[in-house]
Formats: structure tokens, sequence, C-alpha cells
């Protein structure tokens, strides 16, 4: 069998991901701190106040990533939740449903930080903005489905339900990604492209990769930790979970 595929194969067995998680989650939270410490310093001490906004921009560096992250990780909770009701993968269940307080967390995230860069720039906390009620959508949707994967007691069953109602979700992204073309929006349009030539200042964007990098690497610890949890939870009883609460007993 060809290694990578043997890999995976392996990581499906609850104990081998188990032992994975453990060992990978302290490494990603350590290079996750590292990153973001980078891009704080350089957003706040090295990057030069905007020109029509002054410091208030300085907010940009964690709205940012945390809205392309609050996207992200709905789009592959769905990708997760799609493969564990064609193939009936229970870790790829697991990994669904811990993908969704994370996402929320961003999402969350997402709009303290736009209200409050929002409050200096249009006066005001909130503003029915099609960027910003959107993503509110969105995190109701991260609650709609933590709530019904907590409310059934078969966590297979509830892993599928919620997987279900992800899967119907992710047709809200793209409304929030091209919210600001099509309808008129006080939220200003894109101004950082992953591909091609960014409008904002090249010298402001190495903290926000920074940044974008951090969280990135951050969600994969959480994401490592949250699926490691639901797995001992489900494999409670199991031989190999009574060897390792003997051996950290």
């Amino acid at each position: 069998m060809n290694p990578v595929l043997r890999w995976f194969h392996q990581l499906g067995s609850p104990p081998y991901f188990d032992r994975f998680a453990a060992r990978w989650t302290p490494w990603a939270y350590g290079l996750a701190i590292l990153a973001m410490a980078c891009g704080l310093y350089g957003a706040l001490f090295v990057v030069p106040a905007d020109y029509q906004q002054g410091d208030s921009f300085r907010i940009l560096y964690i709205h940012v990533p945390s809205a392309w992250m609050s996207m992200a990780i709905f789009a592959l909770m769905a990708l997760y939740a799609a493969i564990a009701l064609v193939w009936r993968i229970k870790l790829c269940e697991i990994l669904a449903m811990a993908c969704a307080p994370i996402g929320a967390a961003f999402t969350l995230v997402t709009l303290a930080t736009g209200s409050i860069w929002g409050k200096p720039m249009w006066g005001t906390w909130w503003d029915w903005d099609p960027r910003l009620t959107t993503e509110l959508v969105l995190l109701f949707l991260y609650l709609g489905v933590i709530g019904l994967y907590n409310a059934i007691d078969d966590r297979r069953a509830a892993a599928r339900a919620a997987g279900l109602l992800a899967i119907v979700g992710v047709a809200l992204l793209p409304v929030i990604r091209y919210s600001v073309t099509w309808w008129n929006s006080l939220h200003q349009g894109q101004t950082i492209r992953l591909l091609g030539q960014s409008s904002m200042d090249a010298s402001m964007l190495p903290p926000l990769w920074w940044m974008v990098l951090g969280t990135h690497i951050w969600f994969v610890g959480s994401l490592l930790a949250r699926a490691r949890a639901d797995n001992l939870r489900r494999e409670a009883g199991k031989d190999w979970v009574r060897r390792l609460d003997g051996a950290t007993a």
C-alpha cells in the first residue's frame, strides 16, 4: 500500500489518532503563539499608521484573519461532514463536530472586532451591513450545528444530523464573500488578495501574513485537542483507553 494511504488508514484508528493528536497539539499551539507574536509585534510597533484611519486600522490584523478563518473552518467542517456521510468514517464525524466551536469562536471575534472598528469609522457599533449581517447568520449556523450535535444522545446519529446542516449551510459562504459586491455596503471592498496585487500598502502586509499563519496553526492545535477529547469520550470503556488512564494515573 502507498505509504501516504497507509498513514491515512492508520489515522482513522482511534488509538493511533489519540497518539497523533497528543504528540502534535502542543507543537501546533507553540508555533501558533510564536507566529502570532511576530504578527502582533509588527502590527503594533512596525507598521505605520494608516493615512486615513490612523491607528484604529490596526484591528485589521485580528479582524481579517478571524474573518477568513470563520469561513474556511465552516467549509472544512462541511467537507468532513460530507466524507463522513458518504463513507461513514467516524474520525471525519469527530473532526467535523470539533470544527464547530472553533469556527464559532473565530466568527464571534470577527463580529466583535468589526463592531469595534466600525465605531470610529461609521459612527456606530452595529449597522445591518450585508457583510456583518451574513457573518452573524454564519455564527447562528455554527451554533445550530453545535446545538443539534448536543441535542441527540447517539453520537453518530447526532454527528450525521449536524453534519447535514453544515453541508446545507455552506451555501452561505459565497454570499458572505461577495456581499460587498452584490449590495450597497458600508463595509470596504476587497483590499487584500492572496493572488494578484493588493491595494493595501506592501509594508503593511507581512504582519498580516504572520497572523494568518498563526491563526491557521492555532486552529490545527485546537482541532486536534477537541477531536482527541471527543474521541476519548466515544471510546470510553475500551481497553486502550483504560490502559491510557492507568498510564496517566
